[in-house]
């Protein structure tokens, strides 16, 4: 285990012990392999302080499902323990007390083989070390002038580990969303929907990876609703403002999990919030400015426009209105190329008044 600083916890003292050699770097340490449960309420044993000053001891489990886990747990590392001849009694406490070694003490305890300060030292001492296989044939190694390769997580690794950090999980799904919401409100564009429908499903593979507090989802799928819903709905900011504060809580507890490496900056959530209100805000500005507007479509824009009549057959007139031509009525005698003004429209046929010419 290696470089100085890392530690085997949890499933990393199981690894350890399982295999043929366990060696440490200094400054290393390992144990706290208590069973615990990622993302799912259940198993959960806390520690109390020990009246001795020595290392905290685990509570009880409380209910079945954690001494089924702790018991089954410890009887798995006890197994372990003894096929590779290390510490056994160290190796339950391990489990049912969440105790912890430093490399020093981990190989004075005989928990470890050896202590090296990197791959040269370590192979310098496996030199002639004796051990059995899983098929029964003892192997002695000569680790002098050794080749050591390297072995890197593929490609394919790289990026689904990136892809599952919860800060990229929460990104992904924030532009999925906005994605699909300006490609439903200006369709046929195609890029916003496409991006937008990739980005989702990965952000909801990373979240389905991950520890997720449901109520936290539930908060971010909500806030992200109110502010899409503030875009068409003439709230003035009240359905946004909303929609923020939820997101910003939904994302806080959207993790749901003690465990070191998960989480989500909270840098990142105000980051998010922050570009969130800014487009509510400037979508908010467009839409008081396009209330101050005057109207230019639709049957409302006719009234008070004018136009001239074009011909007049047997009591029916015709005029042209914003380069249409309109059936209209009025309560005084029309004539061809008299100039009048909309009052009202009637289903297809415009009410109309004479304008008087200017001077009279």
């Amino acid at each position: 285990m290696a470089p100085g600083g890392a530690r085997a916890a949890s499933a990393g003292t199981y690894i350890l012990y399982a295999s043929h050699i366990a060696a440490m770097a200094p400054g290393t340490n390992l144990g706290a392999a208590t069973p615990v449960a990622i993302g799912v309420p259940g198993i959960d044993t806390p520690t109390k302080p020990d009246p001795g000053g020595k290392e905290p001891a685990a509570e009880a489990p409380k209910n079945a499902m954690e001494k089924k886990a702790i018991h089954d747990a410890a009887a798995y590392i006890r197994s372990l323990a003894q096929m590779r001849g290390r510490n056994t009694e160290w190796a339950e406490q391990a489990v049912r007390e969440a105790v912890s070694l430093s490399a020093a003490e981990a190989l004075e305890k005989k928990v470890v083989d050896y202590i090296a300060d990197d791959v040269d030292h370590l192979l310098k001492q496996l030199k002639g070390k004796k051990f059995k296989l899983a098929s029964g044939v003892e192997v002695v190694l000569d680790t002098k002038d050794a080749a050591i390769v390297a072995y890197e997580p593929d490609w394919r690794t790289k990026l689904l580990s990136s892809i599952t950090a919860p800060g990229v999980a929460l990104i992904l799904m924030m532009i999925g969303i906005y994605g699909l919401f300006f490609e439903f409100y200006n369709p046929g564009f195609g890029v916003p929907g496409v991006v937008g429908a990739i980005c989702l499903l990965l952000g909801l593979y990373a979240l389905q990876q991950l520890p997720v507090n449901y109520a936290g989802l539930a908060l971010i799928v909500l806030g992200i609703g109110f502010m899409v819903a503030e875009a068409f709905v003439p709230s003035f900011g009240i359905l946004g403002l909303g929609g923020i504060v939820a997101f910003v809580f939904g994302a806080v507890i959207l993790i749901d999990t003690e465990v070191p490496g998960f989480g989500i900056p909270i840098a990142l959530i105000v980051g998010l919030a922050i570009i969130s209100a800014v487009t509510i805000a400037v979508i908010v500005g467009l839409a008081l400015k396009a209330r101050g507007r005057p109207i230019v479509s639709g049957a409302e824009e006719l009234i008070g426009s004018e136009g001239v009549i074009s011909s007049c057959e047997n009591g029916q007139c015709w005029a042209r209105v914003h380069s249409e031509t309109w059936k209209v009525q009025g309560n005084e005698q029309l004539k061809p190329g008299q100039p009048v003004r909309v009052t009202g429209r009637k289903e297809l046929t415009l009410m109309v008044s004479p304008i008087a010419p200017k001077g009279e």
